[in-house]
């Protein structure tokens, strides 16, 4: 697959043959990919046919989520990471979540020519997405675009996300393995202690290693670390790995980190029971979609009209208000 940052097809209100785009992107055809990943994104009509095509291909890719403060070299990283596993002979997808722009709702940093180095190799595809919004640095459709990635032969995905402070830590509801990225003189060590990402990192990089402060950050996040502990004897302790993403060193570390953690987790049952919680959370998130779908359609019924009358008027309380509606949409 070649890079295919631009070649997202447009959907328009067009149906597409699922089934011929499916073969052309498990062939490795960029533009098939692309297509996929722009009907999840749009919410085609089409979108459950393409899943279900999908969902027997899928469940094969080690997916790695990056996410960090910005600034700390994520895009740098993911790229040194890509160059790895291509030496390595592994085919990579790398889902570049990028902000949303508030007018368009499109990655604002979807038109610039990303980890241009790779564009010429066949065995990497390479997305921007837009979060168009959505809290927790992941675009909503991240789950679906992993699954094309996935059924499309992309043995690692790379999901490198939006650094948004404390809501950062969704990427690990969604990654396999997630790598936190820190850098010296940027009071890292502070910022994670109040965003949380103690608790969700399995692999910590310090990055720009060769500033000054980085052992100094490197000390500060292990001791952090221990502090937090409560592990049982053969429980993962994440590493801490120094790089230098811009000259690709201390990446190998890095690489040989996510292997030693895709092989505790396969050895202890942790990788099914993290990728069931996946599943079931991107259940529990279309199903509540569906749901607020169905009871906007309701603004304006009569039904709920009444609701709100009575609720405002004191007969009746919200939550009961809310029972009967609920009932009232599960049953139609």
């Amino acid at each position: 697959m070649t890079h295919a940052e631009a070649s997202g097809s447009h959907t328009g209100g067009n149906t597409v043959d699922v089934s011929t785009l499916v073969e052309q992107a498990r062939q490795g055809r960029p533009r098939a990919v692309a297509r996929l990943i722009s009907l999840v994104e749009g919410a085609s009509p089409q979108l459950r046919e393409v899943m279900a095509a999908l969902a027997p291909l899928t469940g094969g890719a080690y997916v790695v989520g990056l996410t960090g403060s910005p600034g700390v070299g994520k895009s740098t990283s993911t790229s040194a990471l890509v160059t790895a596993y291509r030496k390595a002979g592994r085919r990579v997808g790398v889902l570049a979540v990028d902000p949303s722009s508030p007018f368009s709702g499109g990655a604002l940093l979807g038109d610039r020519v990303r980890m241009s180095e790779h564009a010429s190799d066949p065995g990497v595809y390479i997305r921007s997405m837009a979060t168009r919004g959505h809290l927790g640095g992941l675009a909503w459709a991240a789950p679906q675009a992993i699954r094309v990635l996935d059924a499309a032969g992309c043995e690692v995905i790379l999901v490198e996300t939006v650094g948004v402070g404390q809501s950062e830590v969704e990427i690990a509801a969604q990654a396999d393995t997630s790598v936190v990225l820190l850098a010296p003189g940027m009071g890292d060590g502070i910022q994670a202690a109040k965003a949380g990402i103690l608790e969700i990192g399995d692999v910590y990089v310090v990055n720009k290693a060769d500033r000054d402060g980085a052992d100094a950050t490197a000390r500060e996040l292990n001791h952090m670390l221990g502090l937090g502990e409560s592990r049982a004897a053969g429980d993962w302790r994440p590493p801490i790995v120094k790089t230098v993403a811009a000259r690709s060193e201390g990446i190998d570390e890095v690489v040989e980190a996510l292997e030693k953690h895709r092989a505790w987790m396969e050895e202890h049952g942790v990788l099914d029971v993290r990728r069931r919680a996946r599943a079931a959370g991107e259940v529990e998130n279309i199903a509540l979609t569906t749901l607020r779908g169905r009871i906007g359609d309701l603004r304006g019924d009569q039904h709920l009209d009444a609701l709100a009358e009575r609720v405002a008027t004191g007969t009746l309380d919200a939550y009961a208000a809310a029972d009967e509606l609920i009932a009232g949409l599960t049953s139609s």
